[in-house]
């Protein structure tokens, strides 16, 4: 099945449509990778990530796995300026942060949106006929696609892998984290996918309650998670074959992700003040940590403290089996 029409091709097209049109306007700008971080275009690129992700197992197209890599190279970059210029403006408005802090934080938010406009340019994606994507939609519709109801079987049993190997790298570590980078980080980045496929996939993945819950559940049940408009499903659009995801267990999963958010820039904010000390002084690594926690303030928790705090919170959610609970399975509409 290989038209252009097909709902695995138009999921796709649906997110190549909103970047086309940001490229479009950024090739006008005088600073195109500044103007596409500052207009969003991180989100259609974590979408099309995904789609390549999961198409990848669906498909074992290598296809796939070259969209995700172009796709991502982009989507880091955008991350790269946000990671700087986030805390750039944060730091910016204390009086106690030192200046030459702030000026190296912007230098390097300056760097990172460099980079990206070389890498748009040699790349072609910032062209005025936009060649660089409708070349990928040719490549696109050469694709096989399977019906419907196959393809959300696929999709049905990709959920599980991705749950499997994520409660595998958890136990790996025996839920002891000693790095905010490459394991809190990368366990937070391997959760969010689960709750960006519903968004990535436009309708073919629900949300469903099932009945009674048990009263662990409740602490995840926030305001903040079941009001937020991420967790909110798109409409149907005319699908007629269903993933059904638990709703309170995604909730959770959705707390897990927003907490492990915080704990993880909460490390951040220490680890680039330290970046940022050492390459204006020669401070050893101890005396520039503890130079980070001072100018931090002093609600800042230390490293030792935001790890024990994911180690704990992460046991907790795992021992439930939570994600073991996330996948009821497949639904169709006559």
């Amino acid at each position: 099945m290989k038209k252009k029409h097909h709902h695995g091709f138009g999921r796709f097209d649906f997110f190549l449509n909103q970047l086309e049109q940001l490229f479009s306007k950024a090739v006008r700008q005088k600073n195109p990778a500044l103007w596409l971080y500052r207009n969003n275009a991180r989100t259609p690129l974590f979408m099309l990530e995904a789609l390549s992700r999961a198409c990848e197992f669906i498909y074992k197209e290598k296809r796939f796995v070259k969209l995700y890599v172009r796709f991502k190279q982009l989507e880091d970059m955008l991350g790269a300026i946000d990671y700087y210029d986030a805390f750039a403006r944060e730091f910016s408005t204390r009086k106690q942060m030192p200046k030459n802090v702030v000026d190296y934080l912007h230098a390097m938010t300056r760097e990172k949106v460099q980079s990206l406009n070389e890498i748009l340019k040699e790349k072609k994606w910032i062209v005025a006929d936009n060649s660089r994507i409708e070349k990928i939609r040719i490549k696109l519709a050469k694709t096989d696609w399977l019906k419907e109801e196959d393809e959300i079987k696929a999709l049905n049993n990709y959920y599980k892998k991705s749950i499997d190997e994520i409660t595998k790298f958890s136990e790996s570590s025996a839920f002891h984290f000693e790095n905010i980078e490459t394991d809190v980080h990368e366990l937070r980045r391997k959760l969010r996918w689960l709750s960006i496929y519903p968004q990535a996939f436009r309708g073919n993945i629900q949300l469903t309650k099932t009945g009674k819950y048990p009263d662990y559940l409740k602490k995840y049940l926030t305001k903040e998670i079941t009001t937020s408009a991420f967790n909110k499903m798109p409409d149907a659009n005319g699908n007629r074959h269903f993933l059904l995801l638990d709703q309170n267990y995604f909730y959770a999963l959705s707390w897990m992700i927003a907490e492990l958010g915080r704990l993880k820039d909460n490390g951040l904010r220490v680890i680039v003040i330290k970046e940022a000390l050492q390459q204006e002084s020669s401070l050893n690594d101890a005396a520039a940590i503890k130079k980070s926690y001072q100018l931090a303030g002093k609600d800042q928790q230390t490293i030792p403290q935001l790890l024990k705090k994911a180690d704990e919170i992460c046991k907790k959610y795992f021992s439930e089996k939570n994600l073991d609970h996330l996948v009821i399975g497949i639904s169709h509409v006559k």
